[in-house]
């Protein structure tokens, strides 16, 4: 019991230093992540709204094309404007999904390089501290052992998405390349080292990135973080017809209130 006090500790200090306090420093991104949320609800209600209109014969096939056209115009422009922003602060929802992904990686850590924690006495046990070396300390414990034991798919996970959520976007490719097959076949997986290798090389979807959203929508069509980079990759190389396809397929799988 004493040990899964301490373990809860430390891993409530690891969510306040990965998470907490990027989340602080970005507050902007919520403003950015409204926006967003706004323009995706106005921009579906018109999608709808032309589409009910054109099949109930209000509107005539050159009409039709032409105000589907604008629509798509629009979205590509509110589309860019956004992304120039997200480029330097991340949409507060993405945070927030990173939240929830950090924890079970930080737990798994925890359980990983701690797991032997020696039994406490509950009258001596006192609230863990972390700090950002021992944070360190337990990474670099993890790549050692997965130097020791490389056939461990799923420790590579682990430890790319570490590297990754600690901004070390280099070794977090390695890793993710080094995890083989589990990453090939999960699109979650294939989308993560997409965004890892192009924060690795500037910022840019192009290439391998590319080719590894592709390979993402492949397995699941619908998958909302391909579907976000797939399409920002599109618009990256000026294909706007495919980046409002990839949009578009977004803005319809969004719920109704968002």
């Amino acid at each position: 019991m004493t040990a899964f006090l301490i373990a809860a500790a430390i891993l409530v200090a690891v969510t306040l230093l990965f998470l907490i306090v990027p989340l602080v420093r970005r507050r902007a991104a919520g403003t950015q992540a409204s926006r967003t949320a706004i323009n995706a609800g106005i921009y579906r209600d018109q999608f709808a709204e032309l589409e009910g209109d054109f099949a109930s014969g209000g509107l005539n096939q050159a009409d039709y094309e032409e105000s589907r056209a604008e629509l798509s115009r629009r979205l590509l422009e509110d589309a860019g404007a956004e992304g120039a922003s997200a480029a330097q602060a991340r949409p507060a929802r993405r945070s927030a999904w990173l939240i929830g992904l950090s924890l079970p990686i930080a737990a798994a850590l925890i359980y990983f390089v701690l797991g032997n924690l020696p039994a406490l006495a509950p009258e001596s046990a006192k609230p863990a501290k972390v700090t950002a070396q021992q944070i360190e300390e337990m990474v670099a414990k993890l790549a050692a052992r997965m130097e020791q034991n490389p056939d461990n798919p799923e420790g590579w996970v682990m430890l790319a998405r570490s590297y990754k959520a600690m901004g070390r976007y280099e070794e977090a490719t390695r890793a993710f390349d080094r995890a083989g097959k589990p990453v090939d076949e999960d699109p979650h997986l294939l989308s993560e080292y997409a965004e890892a290798l192009a924060l690795a090389t500037g910022g840019s979807l192009r290439g391998r990135p590319s080719e590894l959203l592709a390979r993402a929508l492949k397995l699941d069509p619908d998958f909302p973080d391909a579907l976000v980079l797939a399409g920002t990759a599109a618009y990256e190389r000026e294909d706007y017809a495919a980046a409002v396809v990839h949009w578009e397929r977004l803005l319809k799988r969004l719920p109704p209130d968002s």
